[in-house]
C-alpha cells in the first residue's frame, strides 16, 4: 500500500451532527433503498482543489458535425466520443475512464480504462468491463431522483470503500464501515458488496474529501454522491457499476499526478 492510500491521515475537524444527518439522508442516489449509518466522526479537511472542473453540457450540432466528431474520437483512441466531448477533456489528463452507454435511455454499457503518455498523445486502452448506469439512462441536466446518470467529463480525485485499498492504490482512500448499502436495488437485487470499492465522480461534490462527504456545491436539487463502484447486477439511480476486478484495476492504476477523469454518456455523445 502506498503512502497516499493510507486511511485518510489528513487532519480532522469535528463534524456537526446536522451535517452527518444530511449525509445519511442524501446518500440515496446510487441505488434504490440504500443509506449510510454515518457516525458522528471527524470530517476530512479538503486538499488543495487543483483538479479540473466538472463539465456537463453536451455539444449540439447537426448529423454531419456529429459524424465528424465521432471520427475525431476514433483518431484520438476514444471510440464513440464526439469532438465536443473530446474538447472537454483537460489537456493535462493522462488517465481516463470511458463509460459508453448503449443509447440515451439505456442502463447498460461498457467501461474502459485508458492512459496516454502526455498531452495530445493517442489514448491507449488498459482494460474494459461491462457497466451499468442509471435506470433511465443519461442526462446533461440531471436532477435528484430522476434515475439518470450525469453525462459529461468529470475529475476523479477521491476513493474509499468498506474493504482496504488494493495494493498500489494512489488516490486518497477512505476505508470506513459506513460504506454499507441497505435495502434493495432498482430491480429488487441485493446491493451487498456494492461499496467494497468506490471512486467518487466529481459531480456536484467537494473535491479532496471522502466520498462520504455530503457537500453539494450546486445544491441538493441536482443530487450527488455519484460513484464508480462495484456492480450489483442491476441499474442504479445515477452511479456507474463495474465488476469488482475492474474496480481493483482502476484503483491500482489511477494516479493523482496523472489528473484522471471519467468521460461518461451514451454512444456518440
Amino acid at each position: 500500500m502506498s503512502k497516499h492510500a493510507r486511511h485518510r491521515t489528513r487532519p480532522r475537524s469535528r463534524t456537526p451532527r446536522h451535517l452527518v444527518l444530511v449525509a445519511v439522508l442524501g446518500l440515496v442516489t446510487c441505488s434504490a433503498g440504500w443509506a449510510y449509518a454515518v457516525h458522528d466522526r471527524g470530517d476530512r479537511v479538503r486538499r488543495t482543489e487543483a483538479a479540473p472542473d466538472a463539465y456537463e453540457r453536451a455539444g449540439g450540432g447537426d448529423g454531419g458535425r456529429a459524424a465528424r466528431g465521432a471520427e475525431r474520437g476514433e483518431l484520438s483512441g476514444l471510440p464513440g466520443v464526439s469532438a465536443a466531448t473530446s474538447a472537454r477533456i483537460p489537456a493535462d489528463a493522462r488517465q481516463l475512464v470511458l463509460v459508453t452507454g448503449k443509447d440515451k435511455g439505456s442502463s447498460e454499457g461498457t467501461a474502459a480504462l485508458y492512459t496516454r503518455a502526455d498531452a495530445g498523445a493517442r489514448w491507449s486502452p488498459v482494460g474494459s468491463w461491462p457497466a451499468r448506469n442509471g435506470a433511465k439512462g443519461w442526462s446533461t441536466q440531471r436532477t435528484y431522483g430522476d434515475l439518470t446518470s450525469p453525462q459529461g467529463v468529470f475529475s476523479l480525485t477521491d476513493a474509499g470503500g468498506l474493504l482496504p485499498p488494493p495494493p498500489g492504490t494512489r488516490l486518497p482512500y477512505d476505508k470506513d464501515s459506513s460504506f454499507v448499502p441497505s435495502g434493495r436495488g432498482v430491480n429488487g437485487e441485493s446491493l451487498a458488496g456494492s461499496f467494497d470499492y468506490v471512486v467518487a465522480i466529481d459531480f456536484n461534490r467537494a473535491r479532496g474529501v471522502s466520498p462520504l462527504d455530503p457537500t453539494k456545491p450546486e445544491g441538493e436539487a441536482r443530487g450527488g454522491n455519484i460513484w464508480l463502484h462495484v456492480d450489483h447486477d442491476g441499474p442504479s439511480q445515477g452511479c456507474v457499476g463495474i465488476p469488482a476486478e475492474g474496480m481493483r484495476k482502476v484503483l491500482q492504476t489511477l494516479d493523482p499526478a496523472a489528473k484522471p477523469v471519467i468521460v461518461m454518456g451514451p454512444a456518440g455523445f
